[in-house]
């Protein structure tokens, strides 16, 4: 054997196999380590309690087509209940799922909106109405995937007004 680990004689041939013999164990190291990170789970985002006191459409008045709006399009990420697509047991994406919602939980968390302060579910709502009208909400990256989740334009301002009524009902201190 040479000092690169090759065999002395037989030439190309026998690099052919050499270089074959590195990816395959390459390859099996990789496919390996994949296997393994899928016993790693994170804890999913499932609450007991489907719809809590403190959820938003409890607090104040939400009209149906915003409460379907906002289930579609917001829920997955913006409450403590997800509905997990098929993939989401797939590790690394089920690790990248756990932290988009988290993030998104912290920013805002519909089911608990009633432990808000008045001032801070002015400034949520406020927030996202910002985001509908920019188009940063829902994100691209979840409706690529979830069709349902696409807004149209009369369903962006159907929440929009919705949001308006709301901040003038919370400005008034007229909650249900």
């Amino acid at each position: 054997m040479s000092q690169d680990n090759f065999p002395a004689e037989g030439g190309q041939g026998d690099h052919q196999n050499y270089t074959m013999r590195k990816i395959k164990i390459v390859l099996l190291t990789l496919l390996s380590i994949f296997l393994l990170m899928q016993f790693i789970q994170p804890a999913k985002n499932k609450s007991q309690d489907q719809e809590a006191a403190t959820d938003i459409t409890r607090i104040y008045v939400v009209p149906n087509e915003v409460q379907t709006i906002l289930k579609n399009a917001c829920y997955d990420c913006h409450s403590n209940n997800t509905r997990y697509p098929w993939y989401a047991d797939i590790q690394p994406i089920s690790w990248l799922m756990a932290a988009h919602i988290k993030n998104g939980r912290k920013e805002l968390n519909f089911n608990e909106y009633g432990n808000y302060s008045s001032k801070r579910q002015r400034n949520k709502l406020k927030r996202m109405k910002e985001q509908l009208e920019e188009n940063k909400m829902p994100l691209s990256s979840y409706t690529l995937i979830h069709r349902e989740a696409r807004l149209t334009a009369h369903q962006r301002e159907r929440v929009a007004k919705w949001i308006d009524s709301t901040l003038n009902v919370i400005e008034t201190g007229a909650a249900n």
